[in-house]
């Protein structure tokens, strides 16, 4: 993508994110200990070859075009800044969608059927499409669960964690946040409460590693502690950009557990989601009201910052990711909206959702709470040659 450029002079669901906020303030947090999977019925563990990017071409297959010929976009939004269509968790309508670039909803999750007797979906906090383009990993944060669901079929192929039962212990995880799959099928999470990152091994029911450890207060020590991680991308030369709440920090690590830097992003209080839009170059979010998007550099220079007050204040982002064509996408969450900013002209270049209205119909959200591009543009499958992989 190219260069961003320097800085200028129905009922409303309070968002996971919210209630995380202030369990984390209070610094509650539980024992370590082995968590393990659980499958669910009806699904089992079957991982697939290695990866393999997704065409464009197959993936317009898996979400062929709507034939709707209304948009359910904001006024004033520009289709064509996004190149295709979008991966929306909305949490609080317990559900995954993929919207096209005029808002018209070509897939969503789980439709009546989809779930097996007694199985449950709940509070998908956040969802990524996997190296290969065929499934979709969620995490259920407030549920407790990370959940693998494929594309084609839409059945839940695997879980680890106990649906709603938040812990410590076999089977339990407390607050998990942005639950990736490697090329190697592996599964990496953020579990907050619980103060550290697990990596699972394919269709695994108990990690093949831990990264930190358990006190009664997060804190940043990495790799031995970390402040409340709520998420571990990928970047490009192979290691993991981690982001600890506390304190505000985020650490280059690789799966070894060897942190090669942390720093500060700036004038953050509340980091999310942090990831790389190109070597050096980073985006994060500050999940609060009056929110803010902006990405800052290796040294911690800020670099470009979008922080709007007033009536166009974002509230609660919690997800940034960076646009082939330069521009941000991010989720807006207190607002239930998806908007595209155009770093350039810090304008909002395209939105769905109705800002400040919840609701389920075409064009509504309710606390979204994250997002990702459908492949070949997807995050994962953007990453998948250069992604590092546990060490043998």
């Amino acid at each position: 993508m190219g260069p961003l450029p320097p800085a200028p002079g129905a009922r409303r669901r309070v968002s996971a994110r919210v209630r995380r906020n202030r369990a984390v303030a209070a610094l509650v947090v539980v024992v370590l200990a082995v968590a393990v999977g659980l499958v669910v019925s009806g699904g089992g563990s079957t991982p697939p070859p290695s990866h393999r990017t997704t065409t464009t071409a197959a993936a317009r297959a898996m979400f062929p075009p709507s034939r709707d010929p209304a948009t359910h976009l904001a006024p004033g939004s520009d289709p064509s800044v996004l190149p295709g269509p979008v991966l929306v968790a909305d949490e609080g309508n317990d559900r995954l969608l993929v919207v096209d670039p005029q808002g018209r909803t070509l897939w969503s999750f789980p439709r009546p059927g989809d779930l097996s007797p007694g199985v449950q979906f709940k509070s998908p906090d956040d969802a990524f499409f996997t190296p290969d383009g065929k499934e979709i990993i969620a995490t259920e944060e407030e549920y407790s669960v990370v959940t693998l669901i494929d594309v084609a079929t839409r059945r839940i192929l695997w879980r680890y964690g106990t649906p709603g039962v938040p812990g410590d212990g076999a089977n339990q995880l407390s607050n998990p946040d942005d639950a990736i799959v490697l090329p190697d099928r592996y599964v990496l999470t953020a579990d907050i409460k619980n103060c550290r990152l697990l990596l699972v091994p394919p269709g695994g029911h108990a990690p093949a590693r831990v990264y930190g450890m358990t006190t009664q207060a997060c804190r940043h020590d990495p790799p031995a502690r970390f402040g409340s991680p709520n998420g571990a991308f990928p970047m490009r030369n192979g290691h993991y950009l981690v982001t600890e709440i506390n304190g505000d920090w985020v650490d280059e690590m690789d799966l070894s557990g060897t942190v090669y830097r942390s720093w500060h992003p700036p004038g953050v209080g509340y980091p999310s989601d942090s990831n790389e839009v190109r070597p050096g170059v980073y985006l994060t979010v500050d999940y609060g009201s009056p929110g803010q998007v902006e990405t800052f550099d290796a040294a911690g220079t800020l670099l470009w910052r979008f922080r709007p007050t007033g009536a166009a204040a974002l509230d609660h982002p919690s997800l940034a990711l960076p646009l082939p064509n330069g521009d941000v996408i991010s989720t807006d969450d207190g607002n239930s909206r998806i908007v595209v900013i155009d770093p350039r002209t810090n304008a909002v270049v395209w939105q769905y959702g109705v800002r400040g209205q919840p609701g389920e119909s075409a064009g509504f959200l309710n606390a979204v709470d994250g997002l990702d591009l459908v492949p070949p543009w997807s995050d994962l499958v953007t990453h998948g040659a250069t992604m590092g992989l546990p060490p043998p």
